[in-house]
């Protein structure tokens, strides 16, 4: 056989091959029920385009939020009907960037990019999931307007279809114009001149090339570029956008030049407040339709690898639940009480009132943060996240975006109530003395054997740091991992955690959520204020139903807030007191006074007060007995007026073997009358054999129930006591 021939015969059995692969290919679509399904896909979409209107695109629908009363907090409204503007209004340069940083080819597709959809398919087959784009700005319309941002193959499938019949029915134009007006700009905005008023101050037609590329760098990742919280990342992307005008030449090297040099600064309008409880309602609100949709949270990873792939999905679907709240009309019933928000407010501010320095923002530089939660529901009630004062501009919530080191409040979490499960006792006697290595002691002296109880109160460094050594870091935060805490580095595992030396620190948030912890007997919960959202019909689509966690033992909680009570009685925080309430507490100082805290709570409420510059630096007379310690004192002051004073729950006893029994004042509460118990004479014991070792068990009963020896109640009846004699056991 000739050359040629070979090479025509080869040609002929890959063409063979090619139809072979066609037709399995064409039959497995078929048969494997993919051809039903992408035709339903199209007939939706064709049914969803088919009745839009041009007055689809400017729907809207307001959701409102309510405090515990019933009073409406606030009313979120997306702004996009407000600030509607047609094409014609729509800067040149707005659609130039538009064009070369999302769809290069927009004016010349049907609103299909093959090339983008072919490079989403390999991604799909290469990570089992679509993680590349492509999609075009029809599409993006299409999926902002009709559909979700979940990856699955059949919302790209109805994507592409509803991209395609918007592009049948409506101009090019049109689409930009939609787009433009839709697109999610973070903080509410909805569309560019509604950005353009939220983050300038002005119309979209009174904006430079900068600014506009600035705004849209945006929608990219709504999140991510947050101009208000992630100014840099912002300013990355607006250059990003800039050199594809370069290239794509619509703007010249001098444009570009000037617009990338330009600094960016935010003037929001002045109804854009400090208001910290809309901040975190809309943050807890989010995370509750995250919830739903069944996003899983987490704050503890294998590696890297995994904290990235969650902190995208986590991005992706904070995003697309935030975008909800503006638009789906909402009713969102909250714990916050109003009243409560203002007394912290108060306390903060009155405390603080005598720094009167401002940063280059007119921001107060002194700040200050607070969270109160209600110890019966564990339920943020008053959540505040700064001092307030009459700006423009926009203050981050410290009391949950901020974290910071903790100092000694963090030792009952990581240190003290771990030791107390491994045994050890207020009364246990623990040596302070300076130790090679180890740390000083906040006054410089040492005071040698002292009790356990002392060291707390007085908040002794090196006992923290012995019984630390003792329970080794790598269980110490494990109990912060357990407890929630967001920001646990892999060099916070030495012994600088138990002085509060962490890398990124802890916000006010999580520390109110750690000592409530200790006051729900070591059981935690995950603290929101959104008890509950329905639709604009009433209809129930979240409960928040609280988790608890058991993290510390029972009675090692109460043993914890019963040696807390002593430092405020005897200790760093000796003079803070609430009357009659009894409160347990501990004060935080860091290195060179730069934070100062206060954790303390009764058996309403758990308060955490933060102090310190939003850029660390020494604020001279800081402790966490000072202004921290003041600002606790005088909101908790306010908020329990009027309440009967209440008794923590007393640590459990423990006798003989150690076996836990149950609370004897418990067991009696209720009764209204006993008599006095009959003398009831000890059971002889006969003598152990010799040479063995014994001990006696003695167990009284009291209504059915063992009690611990000594505690019969007076005028008790029906009590018996029994003694024994066993051979001790040697393990």
């Amino acid at each position: 056989m000739k050359k040629g021939d070979k090479r025509i015969l080869r040609l002929i059995k890959i063409q063979i091959v090619l139809l072979l692969i066609l037709i399995a290919a064409v039959t497995f679509y078929y048969v494997s029920g993919y051809a039903e399904q992408i035709s339903g896909l199209k007939s939706e979409a064709n049914s969803i385009v088919r009745k839009s209107t041009t007055g689809t695109f400017r729907q809207i629908e307001t959701s409102e939020v309510y405090d515990i009363n019933g009073e409406i907090i606030s009313v979120l409204k997306g702004e996009k009907d407000v600030y509607y503007i047609t094409y014609d209004e729509i800067p040149d340069d707005a659609v130039k960037a538009l064009v070369s940083i999302e769809d290069k080819k927009f004016f010349e597709h049907n609103g299909i990019d093959y090339k983008g959809i072919l490079r989403a398919l390999i991604s799909l087959i290469r990570d089992k999931e679509i993680t590349q784009g492509g999609s075009t700005i029809t599409q993006q319309l299409a999926r902002t307007m009709f559909l979700s941002s979940e990856k699955t193959w059949q919302r790209k499938v109805e994507e592409i279809y509803i991209a395609s019949e918007l592009e049948k029915k409506y101009s090019k134009e049109q689409i930009l114009e939609f787009y433009l007006n839709n697109v999610y700009f973070a903080n509410g905005y909805y569309g560019l001149e509604a950005a353009a008023k939220g983050y300038f101050s002005k119309d979209v037609s009174e904006l430079d090339l900068s600014q506009i590329c600035f705004l849209l760098a945006i929608p990219n990742s709504p999140t991510y570029y947050d101009p208000v919280m992630n100014h840099e990342n912002t300013i990355s992307r607006r250059n990003l956008i800039l050199q594809a005008m370069k290239n794509d030449k619509v703007i010249t090297d001098g444009e570009y030049e000037t617009a990338v040099n330009e600094n960016i600064e935010l003037s929001r309008p002045d109804k854009v407040k400090n208001n910290y409880v809309e901040t975190y309602v809309y943050y807890c609100a989010t995370r509750a339709l995250m919830e739903v949709k069944g996003f899983e949270f987490k704050t503890v990873f294998a590696d890297d690898e995994e904290e990235e792939q969650y902190n995208r999905a986590y991005e992706e679907a904070y995003n697309e639940a935030n975008k909800g709240l503006f638009t789906a009309g909402y009713r969102i019933y909250t714990s916050i009480n109003m009243d409560m928000q203002q007394q912290l407010q108060d306390a903060i501010d009155t405390n603080l009132q005598e720094f009167t320095e401002v940063n280059d923002e007119g921001i107060y530089a002194l700040q200050s943060a607070g969270v109160c939660i209600d110890n019966a529901t564990g339920m943020v009630n008053a959540i505040v996240g700064g001092r307030s004062q009459e700006i423009t501009g926009y203050t981050l919530n410290r009391a949950f975006q901020s974290f910071r080191q903790p100092g000694s409040s963090i030792k009952p979490l990581i240190v003290y109530t771990p030791a107390i499960e491994l045994g050890y006792t207020p009364d246990t006697i623990v040596i302070d003395e300076k130790q090679e290595d180890g740390p000083e002691n906040a006054t410089g002296t040492y005071d040698g054997e002292i009790t356990l109880r002392e060291a707390v109160a007085a908040s002794k460094n090196t006992i923290a740091w012995q019984l630390y050594s003792e329970i080794t870091p790598n269980v110490g935060i494990k109990y912060l991992l357990d407890l929630g805490f967001s920001h646990i580095e892999d060099d916070d595992y030495g012994m600088a955690a138990c002085l509060g030396g962490l890398t990124i620190g802890v916000s006010p948030l999580e520390m109110a959520k750690g000592y409530a912890t200790i006051c729900n007997d070591g059981y935690t919960r995950n603290p929101s204020c959104v008890m509950r959202i329905t639709d604009s019909k009433g209809n129930d689509i979240y409960e928040y139903i609280p988790e608890e966690i058991e993290v510390y033992e029972e009675n090692a909680a109460r043993t914890m807030t019963d040696m807390l009570q002593s430092v405020l009685s005897d200790g760093t925080a000796r003079g803070v007191d609430l009357g009659d309430m009894p409160a347990a507490g501990k004060t935080g100082t860091t290195n060179s006074n730069r934070d100062g805290w206060f954790v303390g709570y009764t058996k309403y409420y758990t308060t955490s007060i933060w102090v310190g510059y939003d850029q660390p630096k020494k604020v001279p007379g800081l402790t966490g007995s000072s202004y921290p310690a003041s600002i606790w004192q005088d909101f908790m002051n306010r908020v329990h007026e009027g309440l009967i004073p209440a008794e923590f729950k007393k640590p459990i006893e423990y006798i003989g073997t150690q076996e836990q029994q149950e609370d004897p004042e418990e067991l009696i509460e209720d009764k209204e009358s006993v008599e006095e118990p009959e003398e009831v004479p000890e059971e002889s014991v006969e003598a152990p054999e010799e040479n063995q070792e014994t001990y006696q068990v003695i167990t009284q009963t009291f209504d059915g129930t063992e009690i611990p020896e000594g505690s019969i109640p007076e005028n008790a009846t029906d009590v018996q006591i029994t003694t024994t004699t066993e051979p001790v056991v040697e393990e």
